[in-house]
């Protein structure tokens, strides 16, 4: 048995910037045994974020690779990289972080990199998804888990959840309904990789 790999179990590493909510949704689920993996690492720009305090508490190693220390993208990407593969993982959840991932990471991980975005997409990529939905005047909103490509949320679609809009939501009720949505959709994509069984094809994501 490899003991990198406890019962031959799938090793992922999530990459987050901020409170890591969805983060702790799949460290529980890791820690109920829904999902046949084990974490081992964090990985996050942003040294105040608290997502690193449920790592410490997970006991999952946190890795800090602070944007501002660095003097250009490309610097920043290469210590990114080098982070990411001491992680060993076979699979990276991008679990609200809040930078675009440049090619040389994105193609050395292809089809190993799975992101939630807060909205159905190909509908309201980018930032501020739930305001992009309230403005644009849709009854019906979500989640959705792709894997991760070039494009900003435009890689192939995992999972998708939906949410009605209701006629006094604003961003931030939106974003919370939608949020309860996220903590069951990303753990549910992660379980289907480590199960082994999506299959990608071009735009399509087979389920097994």
């Amino acid at each position: 048995m490899d003991p990198e790999r406890p019962n031959n179990r799938k090793r992922i590493a999530v990459l987050a910037s901020g409170r890591g909510s969805n983060f702790q949704a799949v460290i529980d689920a890791i820690a109920s045994g829904e999902i046949p993996a084990v974490c081992v690492g964090l990985v996050t720009d942003n040294p105040g974020a608290y997502a690193i305090e449920r790592a410490k508490a997970a006991g999952i190693p946190a890795t800090v690779v602070e944007y501002a220390r660095f003097p250009t993208k490309a610097a920043y990407e290469e210590a990114l990289l080098e982070a990411m593969r001491g992680c060993r993982a076979d699979l990276f959840v991008l679990a609200g972080y809040m930078r675009i991932l440049g090619a040389g990471i994105v193609h050395e991980f292809s089809g190993r990199m799975m992101n939630i975005h807060p909205a159905l997409l190909p509908a309201f990529a980018g930032l501020h998804a739930q305001r992009q939905a309230i403005e644009y005047g849709v009854k019906v909103a979500g989640c959705t888990v792709h894997l991760v490509d070039e494009g900003t949320d435009t890689g192939p679609i995992v999972v998708q959840r939906c949410v009605p809009v209701l006629p006094d939501d604003d961003e931030s009720t939106l974003a919370e309904r939608i949020l309860a949505e996220e903590h069951q959709a990303l753990p549910l994509a992660v379980k289907l990789f480590c199960e082994d069984r999506l299959e990608v094809a071009g735009r399509r994501v087979r389920i097994r």
